[in-house]
């Protein structure tokens, strides 16, 4: 099942307009989230267009939670934070997706919830490859 007017599924500019894919898992797709208020904050997006977990079978629902637990451990090893949130929202872009957002002690919004997309840090194309290049070695 895809979407075209959603950027998970369409990919391209509508998934540029807030993420760069990073590479596919086993049943989903790992994006670096372009604002990086919280240093290494990505996405992992599940590979068909389906809103809740309960939409999908419990061996890919298995699946998809390994991918969210292999990119945190490479979100750690890359990056180090002091937690990683996880949020899994989408009330509006009905795609089945987990926020992974590291949280830094000395950081941003330490201690509460994090903003949805707060426009505070954006990088250079340079700076968001050397991001990608230190999850991937960590995958």
């Amino acid at each position: 099942m895809r979407d075209e007017n959603c950027g998970y599924c369409a990919g391209g500019e509508k998934l540029a307009a807030f993420g760069i894919k990073i590479c596919d898992l086993s049943v989903s797709q790992l994006i670096l989230f372009k604002e990086q208020s919280h240093p290494g904050r990505c996405i992992v997006a599940y590979k068909d267009h389906v809103s809740e977990l309960t939409d999908i079978s419990a061996q890919d629902r298995q699946a998809f939670f390994e991918d969210v637990a292999r990119a945190a451990r490479a979100i750690h090893a890359a990056f180090r934070p002091d937690k990683v949130n996880y949020g899994a929202y989408g009330d509006t872009g009905c795609h089945l997706h987990f926020h992974l957002v590291p949280k830094y002690r000395d950081g941003f919004e330490w201690g509460g919830v994090f903003a949805m997309n707060p426009g505070r840090v954006y990088l250079t194309d340079s700076e968001y490859n050397e991001m990608i290049a230190r999850i991937k070695a960590n995958l």
